[in-house]
């Protein structure tokens, strides 16, 4: 024992030795290569001296971030995520001139730039250097990725007592199911630590998306386990008047309320649960990057704690930094790359989508992954955690673009990370991967046929057309998440319902929006759901200028006389209420369980008056996007539809031979099952090693 306990001891020694040693080395060359920074021994001349002088600094500084760093940390969450990772590179280069100021021999000089500069490269330093010893020991790792996720210390005894095993769900955001399988398949997948799972422990299945098929809709369903009354993505609500939009803070926030009282739980989570980059909480009491929590939380939820288990060490600020300008030039370089190629189709990726993306790929990856771990060295019972770097990106480059690769491969390291820390956690986890979506791939409705959605609705109501007309946002799920993270306020959307020299007595203008490749049309002077005869009575070539357009697939609308009626080009019906098609069933290209889809939609009360899904091609599985997205989601057609779940062998199959697993309330009630399972388990159930199934 106590032979362990001084060979413990000294390798501890040898490693803070090591990594002191390195910081002086490092001082020394930085006072080489820096004009602006100087190390000054108290003789001012031999070299043994400074390297004395650069041996205390790095000591101090060293000091410094063991004593001061934390609590410096934790006083600076009360600021905005971005603002915080700026203002540790500042503070970590105040701790640098503090700890050459204060040091007894000699001194050293460096600017406040300099200072932050050197100080950067000392803690990344550093950091690497620990990282490199640690992965040598597995206690030492253990410790390091508990001190990571802001743990100070080993868990309780409480803890160390066998228990059931705890479940990590991670979704990655729109990857479909057909995407991931080329994605694990080769000698050299491009996802190489999922290829292992899907090889060695886990089983992979699509399963069917809800139409829509969108995040909102499938994450509140898998959360929630009630997705009803949501059409779209983005909709107007006649009785509000007001526009919903699932990225919206505040719509999340109603979202989540609707859901916890049709559903009568409070979600998946609700028993020592953590929601981390997500939508909605889940009913979990930790919650980080959450959108339904991000303007009002209610007591007890930290909804900042990733942000402090991520920068309670500096080098994590400054890689996120570095990485997060690389995944800007990476943007602009494959931006004008793409434009040299002549590829097609394209849309623009200028504005503020470069910043956007580098906080999706990098701010919002690295705090979720760092919020996680932090959930899984504290023993959560049930984690949800979602990373939406690949959907970001696809939307904007295509599904299967050079650019979506280099996400998956870096998404596929998050994997192994996470399973790292599984194998130190004080209880088994299962790890449970999925998809709430794929996407599908296209020209814009407005690239292929020189128009808008709106533009046609308003030539089919006889409105005139304006020539400059509002831009339509893009249903990317990060840009409102950077906005929470900023604490900026929410972007208004309240659509404009009549022009202002509409005369009295004439029609308001229709609201019209889209989400994905599925459009919306509402009539806001109309009141309930406009039906189809009172539609073609105000606008007699409105339904039939859609239903006829080549852009477009099919039309819901509602019928006083038949019902639910889905229309098509030349003249087909499919009555859904009954089941007849007349002519060309509209629905017959979107496959089997589309007629279901549709008719579950058209029962909820906040239907709009017409929903618009695009045309689609079976032989090359291209969708037209209302938006400005070459790879989009929302509607029906081709592989957005096809979600994948990818989940352990020891826990039951999902569903039986035979069936498939249809509808995101399907898979809430899946994921319910496991964790009911595993919680039955019992503390002596024995799991396969899933961290070592990495090839």
């Amino acid at each position: 024992m106590h032979v362990t306990g001084w060979r413990t001891g000294s390798a501890a020694l040898l490693r803070v030795v090591t990594v002191w040693a390195v910081g002086t080395v490092t001082l020394l060359v930085l006072a080489v290569v820096l004009p602006r920074f100087h190390l000054q021994s108290a003789d001012s001349g031999r070299f043994t001296s400074v390297g004395v002088t650069a041996a205390l600094g790095a000591g101090a500084f060293g000091l410094l971030h063991v004593l001061v760093w934390p609590w410096l940390v934790r006083a600076l969450l009360l600021v905005p995520a971005l603002a915080l990772g700026s203002l540790v590179f500042l503070l970590n280069g105040f701790l640098l001139w503090l700890a050459l100021s204060i040091i007894p021999h000699g001194r050293g000089e460096a600017g406040p730039g300099t200072a932050v500069v050197v100080a950067a490269v000392m803690s990344a330093t550093s950091s690497a250097t620990s990282t490199f010893l640690a992965v040598r020991d597995r206690g030492v790792l253990g410790r390091r990725l508990r001190r990571l996720a802001g743990l100070r210390r080993s868990p309780g005894a409480p803890h160390r007592r066998p228990r059931p095993p705890g479940t990590v769900f991670l979704q990655l955001d729109g990857i479909g199911y057909d995407v991931l399988r080329e994605a694990v398949q080769g000698e050299r997948p491009l996802m190489p630590t999922v290829a292992g799972l899907c090889r060695d422990s886990h089983r992979l299945i699509p399963w069917t998306t809800d139409w829509p098929s969108q995040t909102g809709a499938s994450q509140l369903g898998i959360l929630h386990g009630s997705n009803a009354e949501v059409p779209a993505f983005r909709w107007y609500e006649k009785d509000t008047g007001e526009m919903i939009i699932s990225n919206r803070p505040s719509s999340a926030a109603e979202l989540q309320r609707r859901a916890v009282a049709r559903a009568g739980n409070p979600g998946l989570l609700a028993h020592d649960g953590a929601s981390r980059g997500n939508l909605f909480t889940g009913g979990a009491g930790q919650a980080a990057l959450v959108l339904s929590v991000a303007a009002r939380r209610r007591r007890g939820q930290r909804s900042r704690a990733g942000y402090f288990a991520y920068f309670s060490d500096p080098a994590h600020a400054g890689r996120t930094f570095l990485s997060f300008a690389a995944e800007i030039v990476r943007e602009l370089s494959q931006s004008l790359r793409s434009r040299l190629r002549g590829d097609r189709p394209r849309i623009s990726r200028g504005g503020l989508y470069p910043l956007l993306r580098a906080f999706a790929t990098v701010v919002q990856r690295d705090v979720v992954v760092a919020s996680v771990h932090g959930d899984i060295l504290n023993s959560r019972t049930a984690v949800y955690a979602d990373l939406v770097a690949y959907d970001e990106v696809a939307h904007h480059s295509g599904p299967r673009s050079r650019d979506t690769h280099q996400v998956l491969a870096r998404l596929d390291h998050c994997v192994a990370r996470i399973l790292e820390a599984i194998e130190h956690a004080p209880r088994p986890y299962h790890l449970v991967l999925l998809s709430d979506h794929g996407q599908s791939p296209g020209e814009t409705f407005e690239t292929a046929y020189g128009m808008r959605l709106e533009e046609l609705v308003r030539s089919g109501c006889g409105r005139p057309v304006p020539r400059q007309m509002r831009r339509p946002d893009t249903g990317a799920e990060a840009r409102n998440a950077a906005r929470a993270a900023l604490h900026r306020p929410e972007e208004t959307a309240v659509p404009v319902t009549a022009e202002p020299d509409n005369p009295p007595g004439r029609p308001a203008v229709p609201v019209v929006l889209g989400s994905g490749n599925l459009g919306l049309v509402s009539f806001p002077d109309l009141p309930g759901r406009a039906s189809r005869e009172t539609i073609e009575e105000r606008f007699p070539r409105l339904l039939r200028t859609l239903a006829s357009h080549p852009g477009i697939g099919f039309l819901l609308v509602r019928s006083d006389r038949h019902g639910e009626v889905v229309l098509g080009t030349g003249g087909g019906e499919h009555r859904l209420d009954t089941g007849e098609v007349l002519g060309t069933d509209p629905l017959a290209l979107y496959g089997p369980g589309a007629a279901e889809a549709v008719h579950r939609v058209a029962r909820f009360h906040n239907t709009p008056d017409i929903m618009i899904n695009s045309a689609y091609d079976p032989a090359t599985g291209t969708v037209h996007a209302f938006e400005d997205q070459i790879g989009s989601h929302g509607g029906l057609g081709g592989e957005q539809n096809r979600a994948f779940l990818l989940s352990p062998t020891v826990l039951s199959a999902p569903v039986g031979d035979g069936e498939e697993l249809r509808g995101a309330e399907a898979v809430h009630r899946v994921l319910r099952r496991w964790l009911a399972e595993a919680a039955a388990a019992g503390p002596g159930t024995s799991l396969p090693a899933v961290a070592e199934s990495r090839p």
